[in-house]
């Protein structure tokens, strides 16, 4: 009979597939996000911010891996996904999270500045909103925030804020 693998191993080894995605958007202008749905164990939507490529305010991340997954089931209703993220979303993507059903949240790194998850806002967990989301925070955190040092780093040599 095959052993079930620990949730913490589960979610490294998503949160590792969202941080490939996110490593992989560092050469373009895009802060390097990556997010992944994942439904019984399969990955069903991925995504990584194409704000600059797509000229598009909308496309974060979460959004793009959220209607691929969407589009990947047939309905909008996520109802049996978690979706891993690198970064703490924020507000906009926290209402697609609530308003997709997605039973499960997991991020990585905390945004001070922008996170509607527990940071600033907590729409996920809002007892006022129609759906709440589990929320697990801080998984391959120090992961997630190098990949973010690494890009703006970069971003302040060329001389950019």
């Amino acid at each position: 009979m095959a052993r079930e693998r620990p949730a913490a191993e589960i979610d490294r080894t998503f949160m590792e597939r969202a941080l490939a995605l996110a490593r992989e958007s560092l050469e373009s202008e895009d802060v390097p996000v990556g997010a992944v749905v994942v439904q019984r164990g399969r990955i069903i939507g991925r995504g990584c911010n194409q704000r600059e490529k797509l000229n598009d305010p909308t496309a974060h991340a979460e959004m793009l891996a959220l209607s691929a997954a969407a589009a990947s089931v047939g309905h909008w209703r996520l109802e049996d996904c978690t979706l891993y993220v690198t970064l703490e979303p924020c507000p906009m993507c926290a209402g697609a999270i609530v308003l997709a059903r997605v039973a499960r949240l997991v991020y990585g790194a905390d945004d001070a500045k922008g996170g509607a998850c527990g940071s600033l806002y907590d729409i996920p967990r809002d007892p006022r909103l129609n759906h709440r989301v589990d929320v697990t925070a801080g998984v391959m955190a120090e992961q997630c925030v190098e990949v973010l040092r690494e890009f703006f780093r970069h971003r302040r040599s060329l001389g950019e804020k």
